[in-house]
């Protein structure tokens, strides 16, 4: 299938963003700063999610935020929905939260939590991005059915992630989480990618209506956007 993704951000978006991780003092840590404009500027997840959530007045919850770029990407994208991102990674938060507070955005809280453990409480949009393959297939039921019961009518469930479909693009996307857990910055390590078609039966049995497309660009991943609705 090709992939019909939007382009990622320009070089001058990325960097306009990712300007509000820089340190506080000229010598400090630039580790995010560089991070966030290198994601931004190679990667078409955050035009292909603002695309997926144009339109909507609901509430959003973003689960395993990271940093909050998605906050970012929405509010240069003019999407106004209330935004609040929680991730397991403690210094992430505290990132995001600064981030936030730098670029004015008033509508976006972010806040620490274990979804190995729980999902806060919701009503609204989710979104989950590049954070299903790290729990195992029996948990992932459990969060999606717990994202399922978040959505308000109108709204939309957001996914990002690899799927697994046995190509040579799973297998690098697979090389490069178990990477990334080992360089630290992913606190856990892939467990499951999971089946489109067992998303797809799950989502028809809870009467939503969903598509997957790709959503790779130029990177090498094996990366679906997955967009849920109820109406």
């Amino acid at each position: 299938m090709t992939d019909t993704a939007l382009p990622p951000l320009s070089a001058e978006r990325a960097r306009h963003i990712a300007r509000a991780f820089l340190p506080d003092w000229p010598l400090g840590n630039r580790y995010h700063y560089y991070y966030a404009r290198a994601k931004l500027r190679s990667d078409p997840l955050y035009p292909g999610v603002c695309a997926a959530l144009k339109g909507t007045s609901a509430p959003l919850l973003d689960l395993g935020c990271g940093l909050g770029l998605l906050a970012h990407a929405l509010h240069e994208e003019g999407i106004a929905v209330r935004y609040f991102g929680v991730d397991h990674d403690a210094r992430k938060i505290v990132d995001a939260r600064r981030a936030a507070l730098r670029r004015g955005l008033v509508d976006a809280g972010f806040e620490t939590v274990d979804l190995s453990r729980s999902l806060p409480p919701h009503r609204g949009s989710v979104a989950m991005l590049d954070v299903l393959q790290f729990f195992s297939p029996g948990h992932q039921q459990v969060l999606v059915d717990g994202m399922l019961a978040m959505l308000a009518p109108g709204a939309r469930l957001v996914i990002r992630t690899g799927l697994d479909d046995g190509s040579r693009r799973a297998r690098i996307t697979r090389g490069t989480d178990r990477l990334s857990h080992l360089l630290g910055w992913m606190k856990s390590a892939p467990r499951h990618y999971p089946d489109a078609d067992r998303l797809r039966a799950r989502f028809d049995a809870a009467g939503l209506h969903s598509s997957f497309a790709p959503l790779s660009g130029d990177t090498p991943f094996n990366n679906w956007l997955i967009v849920a609705t109820r109406d």
